[in-house]
């Protein structure tokens, strides 16, 4: 694959991943748009392990206290921070994991990669992103993380495998519905990442990768290694501007491509 291919999946995805604007809806519309070859699932997982890694140095010291309460957790004790936090991002990850499995071995999943679904999500939740974002209370922070609120999060994060809809975006949605403030609505959804793309990666990676040669692992090395760092730059910056702006700008940028795509969808 052509250097400038893979430099550009990995700015996508790596930009787009923690954004509330779907990096996977991007990522598939890259090919139609551009006339490029379709990248394939491999590099895409590659992509993604590229961002799993950026969020787990960025959010480092709260990654840790969940792995630090995992031992606890697994001899039936949630009763620490860490194995409380350990215990709702693995309660988040349930329903993700088994609608996961539905949509990809009904073969469902390939079906629901088209410009126009894409479309009809973009728009779609980031208007409901805007009404959650604007009426949602702001008096809850990351340690008020209850089992309740992992599971509804974690039902919000599972709408995430319809492309388009943002894993991040959704997963927000949630939280502010739920009464997060900004900074730590993002926060608990990007935690709440970690173990969905792992799971991903061990699903469709261990498929591709059976097929796959010397060349394309290297392509999915360099992918990898830039999604990383245009991850880390794009979490670090939004984050930052979460302390004092809205979503409003995502929520516009969404719209708008969301009906770009519809008129090239229905005209076509």
């Amino acid at each position: 694959m052509p250097l400038f291919q893979l430099i550009l999946v990995a700015l996508i995805q790596g930009i787009t991943e923690f954004l509330p604007v779907s990096s996977s809806g991007h990522l598939i519309l890259l090919p139609s748009l551009t006339g490029l070859q379709d990248q394939g699932q491999l590099i895409d997982v590659a992509a993604h392990i590229g961002t799993l890694t950026a969020v787990v140095i960025y959010f480092w010291s709260d990654v840790r206290v969940g792995l630090l309460g995992l031992p606890r957790l697994m001899t039936g004790r949630a009763d620490t921070p860490g194995s409380k936090l350990a215990l709702g991002l693995v309660v988040a990850t349930i329903p993700t994991v088994i609608f996961g499995a539905f949509l990809h071995f009904t073969g469902l999943s390939e079906a629901l990669r088209s410009m126009t679904v894409i479309g009809w999500t973009m728009l779609g939740f980031g208007i409901v992103l805007y009404i959650a974002d604007q009426k949602g209370c702001t008096d809850k922070i990351t340690s008020d993380w209850e089992l309740k609120d992992a599971l509804i999060m974690g039902l919000w994060q599972m709408l995430a495998l319809i492309p388009g809809t943002s894993r991040s975006g959704i997963t927000i949605t949630g939280a502010r519905q739920l009464g997060y403030n900004r900074t730590d609505g993002a926060r608990i959804s990007m935690l709440m990442s970690i173990p969905v793309i792992v799971a991903s990666g061990v699903l469709l990676g261990s498929e591709m990768a059976v097929e796959a040669n010397a060349a394309v692992f290297r392509d999915a090395g360099i992918v990898a290694l830039l999604s990383m760092l245009s991850a880390l730059l794009a979490l670090s910056l939004m984050m930052r501007l979460l302390r004092s702006v809205s979503f409003t700008p995502y929520v516009i940028y969404r719209v708008i491509l969301g009906v770009i795509l519809l008129s090239f969808a229905y005209s076509s």
